[in-house]
């Protein structure tokens, strides 16, 4: 991966979700999905590794809210739930830990209804599947996956809407995913003028924290995980709410740095305690008292849109200090 390559798909990420959604008004993937279940799945096995499990954990968040069992779990776990005719298994192939992924489906595949997200039909993950939904990334699930996790989550809000998970008033997945696109495009343009100032503000001695509410977290895992295999900084994340207990302590000893997606009930509690250390902060996607700056962008009161968009975030600044870093 080069940070030409890093900028090519970043470029690309509004034309994926069109594309996507242009697929899914023609093509349902999940069609097959009642003649596999006699009903609603008494529970839903997501299985991932690396960012594949963020994917996961973005959809059984969404599942549990509307009341279905969701598990998600790493495909490296030495215990999994159990599988039967009534549990769905959706399996999501990114990256690296696919043999993982494969040893785990093995266990499934004889018993369960399975699911599998991959890049093609033609994908190892593929022989275990009843169903396969192909990412449609274009080529660009290169090692930092950022067109392929955006692709997963995409198709996983799809499932979740399939399964009687989709929030009030959502009927079309793919105006979804075309509103998400618009949100892409929105910063994506506007970057020259809102990275490098964001970019100063987090630029500290100790790396960067990304915070955010449990339904955004795996947004910010994704994010650290970028940062981390991009431009190779230190970056980590943490849940809001719980920051006060457990990254507050590092706030204290370090010149702390962190991205807030902001959202939780617990922004205005993070703010007051970072500021009282003398931390700093930008907010996404909503304004808090005590921020440094604030990033908004169109759609950001969306949920889905948020799940969709708020990466990129992380992904342009990964791709600014990088282009920094090589000079």
């Amino acid at each position: 991966m080069t940070v030409e390559q890093l900028a090519a798909d970043l470029a690309g990420k509004a034309a994926a979700l069109n594309r996507l959604a242009d697929h899914l008004a023609r093509h349902d993937p999940y069609a097959a999905l009642p003649s596999l279940l006699d009903d609603e799945p008494a529970a839903v096995v997501l299985l991932g590794v690396g960012a594949g499990r963020y994917a996961c954990q973005a959809a059984g968040a969404r599942l549990r809210a509307a009341g279905l069992g969701a598990f998600a779990e790493s495909a490296t776990a030495a215990h999994l739930p159990p599988g039967g005719p009534d549990t769905l298994v959706v399996a999501v192939a990114l990256g690296s830990g696919r043999r993982e992924l494969r040893e785990s489906l093995e266990r499934y595949a004889q018993s369960s209804a399975v699911v599998v997200l991959a890049d093609s039909p033609e994908a190892p993950e593929a022989r275990y599947a009843d169903v396969v939904a192909p990412l449609m990334a274009d080529g660009a699930a290169r090692e930092l996956e950022v067109v392929a996790y955006q692709q997963a989550v995409a198709l996983l809000l799809v499932l979740a809407a399939r399964l009687r998970a989709a929030p009030p008033g959502v009927a079309d997945p793919s105006a979804t995913l075309r509103r998400a696109a618009n949100s892409v495009t929105d910063l994506w343009e506007r970057a020259p003028s809102w990275v490098p100032r964001v970019a100063e503000v987090l630029r500290g001695r100790s790396g960067t924290a990304l915070v955010a509410p449990e339904e955004l977290l795996p947004s910010a895992r994704f994010g650290a995980l970028t940062l981390r295999r991009g431009p190779v900084l230190a970056a980590h994340a943490c849940e809001t709410g719980e920051w006060s207990h457990v990254d507050r302590y590092l706030a204290a000893i370090q010149d702390y740095r962190a991205l807030l997606f902001t959202g939780s009930r617990f922004d205005e509690r993070f703010s007051d305690h970072l500021r009282a250390l003398r931390g700093a902060f930008v907010a996404v996607g909503g304004e808090v008292a005590g921020a440094t700056a604030s990033l908004r962008y169109a759609g950001d009161g969306d949920p889905d849109v948020r799940l969709l968009v708020d990466p990129l975030v992380s992904e342009l600044l990964a791709l600014h200090w990088w282009r920094e870093r090589e000079g």
